[in-house]
């Protein structure tokens, strides 16, 4: 992929080379994400974060991403608040807010919105998340906390043996990475859900199609022994015609540090996209894991920083400049109390 100036709306666009080349990125940006130093490549560019579905991880950490480069950030948090709630059209809204920024970041309810965005859109458009379809930057950020986690155990991605557990159907991170996941050998994908959450069977043939080995389940402890990575879920309420529905499916699978123990092995590591649902009726992952030190959620969210800095450097063709501009912090936190 030539990332200057592209569009980054689906995983399909991405090679193994073209991931490699963002993670070793990635790894040049790690002392501006953990701001041990400052630069201001991206001062003067303005970044349009439209967020038409509720946000937290992504999209301040796409905003944050683009200050910690040196650029602005404009935002919009809800159709209510656009003029989409007059009636205007994402094309015209595209075109005029194309105008005002240098690139934008974009998530929305539908499916397919984004992409009908992008095509009328005057500057590089990111997929923030559309629908239950996709969420590319997600599934990136999990690859590469999925690369840093083996690799304490020296291992790789290729021969990787991962446990999704949870709503597999509406869960576009899911779908995201179980595409990434595809151009990498040997790995074996369980799928673990309910039987009315499977993965769509479009997911399910393109995977069948590579040289992934899936194996499906109900079982939650079956699923989970002999893995190196559980990557869980939540139900995804919003997106069920009835929420009555979601309910039925909150709490069937539940990961606490009993079950863990007994059926992972003690290296095991324990991923989640978040928000996770912690209300007692869900509680994916309970509040016991915690002192778990392979549940990697916290340092998954971290990575996410770091990911969309790439992102915004090779979309915006500053890769190779970030560091004219490097000059050290004038602060200093502890970020470990």
């Amino acid at each position: 992929m030539d990332f200057s100036g592209s569009h980054i709306l689906s995983i399909d666009q991405f090679s193994r080379s073209d991931v490699e080349k963002l993670f070793s990125i990635a790894d040049s940006l790690e002392p501006y994400s953990s701001k041990s130093k400052v630069t201001r490549v991206l001062e003067g560019a303005i970044l349009g974060n439209m967020f038409f579905e509720p946000s937290t991880r992504t999209r301040i950490s796409f905003g944050a991403s683009f200050n910690l480069l040196g650029g602005n950030v404009r935002e919009i948090t809800e159709v209510s608040s656009s003029s989409l709630a007059k009636g205007e059209s994402l094309v015209d809204t595209a075109k005029v807010l194309s105008g005002y920024s240098d690139i934008i970041v974009m998530r929305h309810p539908e499916e397919g919105s984004v992409q009908e965005f992008a095509e009328a859109s005057r500057v590089p458009v990111i997929n923030g998340g559309d629908g239950a379809n996709e969420h590319p930057s997600q599934a990136l950020l999990d690859l590469y906390t999925i690369e840093k986690e083996l690799s304490q155990n020296s291992k790789t991605i290729d021969g990787l043996r991962i446990a999704l557990v949870g709503d597999l159907k509406f869960g576009r991170a899911v779908h995201s990475l179980c595409k990434i996941l595809s151009l990498y050998s040997e790995v074996t994908i369980n799928l673990i859900s309910p039987k009315e959450l499977k993965l769509p069977p479009t997911l399910l043939k393109q995977l069948a199609g590579s040289n992934i080995k899936i194996n499906e389940t109900e079982n939650l402890e079956e699923g989970i022994s002999e893995v190196d990575i559980i990557y869980v879920t939540r139900i995804q309420e919003e997106r069920f015609k009835n929420k009555k529905d979601a309910k039925k499916y909150k709490g069937l699978m539940t990961l606490n540090q009993s079950i863990y123990t007994e059926h992972c092995e003690p290296n095991t590591v324990i991923m989640h996209p978040l928000p996770r649902d912690s209300r007692s009726d869900a509680n994916e992952l309970d509040s016991d894991l915690y002192e778990n030190p392979n549940l990697a959620i916290f340092r998954q969210a971290d990575n996410g920083v770091v990911i969309r800095m790439a992102l915004f450097a090779l979309v915006l063709g500053v890769e190779n400049q970030i560091d004219n501009s490097s000059k050290p912090v004038n602060w200093t936190i502890n970020r470990e109390l």
